[in-house]
């Protein structure tokens, strides 16, 4: 299953992002879609990120708890 969700890109990174997809054979969606899963792979191995997300997590969590008070 997939979601579609609209980007805005500054015009000079959108055509970049256009060549190197061209470049590398793939659609700009796919190089997209490649990118971010690097960046959420990278981020989950970082313990700080990690620690700070399950941190705001556990906030977001205590509020909607008292909220259902």
């Amino acid at each position: 299953m997939t979601k579609q969700t609209t980007i805005r890109l500054p015009d000079e990174l959108a055509e970049t992002a256009e060549v190197v997809a061209r470049g590398k054979g793939i659609s700009v969606n796919a190089l997209v879609v490649d990118a971010l899963s690097v960046e959420v792979e990278r981020v989950r191995a970082d313990e700080d990120f990690m620690t700070r997300l399950r941190r705001l997590a556990e906030r977001d969590k205590e509020i909607l708890d008292r909220l259902a008070e």
